[in-house]
C-alpha cells in the first residue's frame, strides 16, 4: 500500500514526547526569562495538532536517546529494530503520533502486517483520528477482515451529521471496491446502509456495489430509485446510464434528461464524450459547442472542439480553438493541463498548410515552456527544418538531442532516415538505416523503415527479408504484411502471395485506407477491376491521399473512364505536385490531363 503519511522528522518526533512546562507561580511569571515563550515552546505548541488529546510524557534524556536511536537505524535500512522501538515507545508514552510513525517505518519497509498492528494501536491511542480511522479501513479491505470494517463504517455514520453522511457513504464505497470479495462487500453494504435508504447517496452507493459484484439488475434498480429520489440529479442520471451498460440507451436517457433540464452541464459534457464514442462527430461537435457557450473560456470544452474539427477535417476551426485554448492557459495557467499536446497540433496544422515557419514559432514555444522539451517536438522542428530545403541542418538538429533511452535512440535514426528519404536522398537514407539496423537489431520499427529504403533502390531481396523478419518478431504488424503484398502487387508477380499478405492485414485493421489501397491495387493487377474500383473509391472516400487517386484513376482509364481518371490525377497533383506515383503513371499510359 502506498504510503501516504508525511514523514516525521527526528525534531518533530522529538517535540512529540516534550510537555510545555506548566505555568510558573505569579511571582515567578515576572521574572525576565519568562517573559517570552522560548523557540522550543513555540516549536512543541506547533507540533501539537489542535484539539488532540495527547499524554503528558516528560523528555528524558533516556526518551531522547532511544528515539534519536530509531531514527537512525530507521536511516541504515534497520527498520525491524527502530519499528519495535517505536512501538514500545508508543505503548509506554501513549502518544498516537509514535505509533503512526511505526507505521510509517513499516509501510516504507513494505511490512503489511507489522503497519496494520501499528495502525491498531494508533486508533486505540486516538480513537477520534479520522486519519488512523481511514488507514484502518485500507488495511481492513484489502486483506478482506470485513467484520471490523463493518463496524467502524456504520460507527462513522452514526455518529456524522447528516449533512456529512452523504461524503463517508461515497469515501466507504471507494474502500470496498478495492475488497477482493465483491459480493461479501456490497452485502456489507447494504446492512450499513439499511437506516439510510431515505437518501439519495445510498442508493447510488448500492448501485456501484452492485455493479461491481456483477449484479447488474440490482444496480439498475437501486440507480432508478436514486432518480425517483431526485429526478433533477446529475450525478444520479449519470450512475444510471453507466448502469444500463448500453450505448444507446444511454444515449437517449442523456438526451431525454437534457431535454427537461438544458443546464445539466456535466450530464451534457457526459453526452457529448458519448457520441464520440460513437463516432457521432457531428453531433458531439454540437453539444461541445453549447457547452462552450455557456462557459466561453473552458479549457477542456475547447480543446475537444479542436480535435472534433480535426476530426470533421475542418483545421481553420480545429487552429482557432487551439489557438484559444493556449490563450486561456497562459492567462489561467492549470497544472493539469499540458499546453504541449495543443501546441503540436497547432505546428502539424501550420504544417500541412505550408506555413512551415509558423510551424517552427508553436515549437519554439514548447521548447521555451520547457527547455528539455519533448522528444516529438524536437523530431518534428527538424522534419520542417528539412522541409524547408536545409537537410543538413535538420541532420545538426537531431544530433543536438541527447536520447533518454534506446526507444528514443531509434526514433533519431528512424527521423533522419526519413528526412533523407523524403529530400530524394535515397542512398544516404539506405545507408543511415542499415547502420541503425546494425546498431539496433531488435527494433522492428527501424526494420520497417529499412525495408522500405531498401524497395526503393529495387534492393527487393534485402526488403522482403527485413519485412519477413518484422512479421516473424511482430506477428500482428499489419504495416508489414501490407508493405510485402503491395510490393509485389506494385512489381506484378506472385499475385495470389500478394492478396493472401494484404488480406491478412485489411483483416488486423479493416479500417486502414492505405491497406485497402493496396487490396484495390492488386486486384486490379489479378483484372479484378470492379472489385478493384469498389476497393479503393471507399479508400479515397476515408483518406483524400494523392497516390490513391493515382491508383484508383488508372483503374478508371482502364475500365475506359478517361476523363474520370483525368478528373483524379488533377486531384493527386493538386495535392502533392512532386508526386512519382502520378508521374510515372502518366509517362506510361502516355496521358494527358
Amino acid at each position: 500500500m502506498k504510503n501516504a503519511f508525511a514523514i516525521v522528522t527526528l525534531s518533530a518526533l522529538v517535540s512529540a514526547c516534550a510537555v510545555v512546562p506548566p505555568q510558573q507561580p505569579a511571582q515567578e511569571a515576572a521574572a525576565p526569562a519568562a517573559a517570552e515563550p522560548t523557540p522550543a515552546a513555540e516549536a512543541i505548541a506547533k507540533a501539537v495538532p489542535p484539539g488532540e488529546k495527547l499524554p503528558n510524557v516528560e523528555l528524558t534524556s533516556e526518551l531522547f536517546y532511544k528515539l534519536t536511536k530509531a531514527e537512525l537505524d530507521f536511516k541504515r535500512g534497520q527498520w525491524q529494530s527502530a519499528y519495535v522501538a517505536m512501538m514500545v515507545l508508543a505503548q509506554q508514552t501513549r502518544d498516537p503520533r509514535l505509533a503512526r510513525r511505526a507505521s510509517e517505518m513499516a509501510l516504507s519497509a513494505k511490512q503489511g502486517n507489522e503497519a496494520l498492528a501499528a495502525i491498531r494501536l494508533w486508533r486505540e491511542l486516538a480513537p477520534d483520528s479520522d486519519e488512523a480511522a481511514q488507514y484502518f479501513l485500507g488495511f481492513a479491505v484489502l486483506g478482506d477482515d470485513l467484520g471490523e470494517a463493518e463496524q467502524l463504517f456504520a460507527q462513522r455514520l452514526k455518529s456524522a451529521a447528516p449533512t456529512g453522511r452523504p461524503l463517508l457513504m461515497f469515501q466507504m464505497q471507494q474502500f470496498l471496491l478495492r475488497a477482493k470479495d465483491k459480493a461479501g462487500a456490497f452485502a456489507l453494504m447494504e446492512r450499513v446502509l439499511q437506516p439510510y435508504l431515505k437518501t439519495q447517496e445510498a442508493h447510488l452507493v448500492l448501485a456501484q456495489g452492485a455493479n461491481a459484484a456483477g449484479q447488474a439488475d440490482r444496480a439498475r434498480a437501486e440507480a432508478q430509485k436514486a432518480v425517483e429520489i431526485k429526478p433533477d440529479s446529475e450525478l444520479a442520471i449519470l450512475t444510471m446510464g453507466q448502469m444500463l451498460q448500453d450505448l444507446d440507451g444511454a444515449q437517449q436517457l442523456f438526451a431525454g434528461f437534457l431535454q427537461k433540464y438544458p443546464a445539466a452541464r456535466e450530464v451534457r459534457s457526459a453526452y457529448a464524450r458519448l457520441l464520440v464514442e460513437q463516432k457521432q462527430y457531428d453531433k458531439a461537435r454540437e453539444q461541445f459547442e453549447l457547452l462552450l457557450k455557456d462557459q466561453p473560456d473552458n479549457p477542456g470544452t475547447l480543446y475537444a472542439l479542436g480535435i472534433m474539427s480535426l476530426q470533421g477535417q475542418d483545421s481553420k476551426a480545429a487552429e482557432d480553438y487551439f489557438k484559444r485554448y493556449i490563450a486561456v492557459l497562459e492567462s489561467q495557467p492549470d497544472p493539469e493541463r499540458d499546453p504541449n499536446k495543443a501546441l503540436m497540433l497547432l505546428a502539424q496544422i501550420a504544417e500541412e498548410r505550408g506555413d512551415l515557419d509558423a510551424a517552427l514559432g508553436w515549437l519554439e514555444k514548447i521548447e521555451a515552456e520547457d527547455p528539455r522539451a519533448t522528444l516529438s517536438a524536437r523530431l518534428k522542428r527538424a522534419h520542417i527544418t528539412a522541409r524547408k530545403g536545409d537537410v543538413d541542418g535538420a541532420r545538426a538538429q537531431l544530433k543536438e538531442i541527447t536520447p533518454a533511452d534506446l526507444a528514443e535512440q531509434v526514433q533519431i535514426v528512424q527521423t533522419e532516415g526519413q528526412l533523407l528519404r523524403d529530400a530524394g536522398r535515397a542512398v544516404e537514407a539506405f545507408k543511415t538505416l542499415e547502420d541503425g539496423v546494425l546498431r539496433y537489431p531488435n527494433s522492428p520499427d527501424l526494420m520497417y523503415d529499412y525495408a522500405l529504403a531498401a524497395e526503393k533502390l529495387g534492393k527487393v531481396d534485402a526488403m522482403e527479408t527485413a519485412l519477413r523478419k518484422v512479421m516473424e518478431s511482430v506477428p500482428d504488424n499489419h504495416h508489414a504484411y501490407n508493405a510485402l503484398g503491395y510490393s509485389l502487387a506494385d512489381r506484378n508477380i506472385r499475385l495470389d502471395e500478394a492478396y493472401e499478405l494484404i488480406d491478412k492485414a485489411l483483416k488486423m485493421a479493416p479500417g486502414d485506407p492505405y491497406i485497402m489501397d493496396s487490396m484495390g491495387w492488386v486486384l486490379f493487377r489479378m483484372g479484378k477491376l470492379k472489385e478493384a474500383e469498389q476497393s479503393l473509391r471507399q479508400a479515397y472516400a476515408l483518406r483524400g491521399d494523392a497516390e490513391i487517386a493515382v491508383h484508383l484513376g488508372e483503374v478508371l482509364w482502364t475500365q475506359g473512364d478517361k476523363a474520370g481518371a483525368a478528373k483524379l490525377w488533377r486531384e493527386a497533383r493538386a495535392k502533392d505536385p512532386k508526386n512519382d506515383a502520378l508521374r510515372s503513371t502518366l509517362a506510361r499510359l502516355n496521358a494527358g490531363i
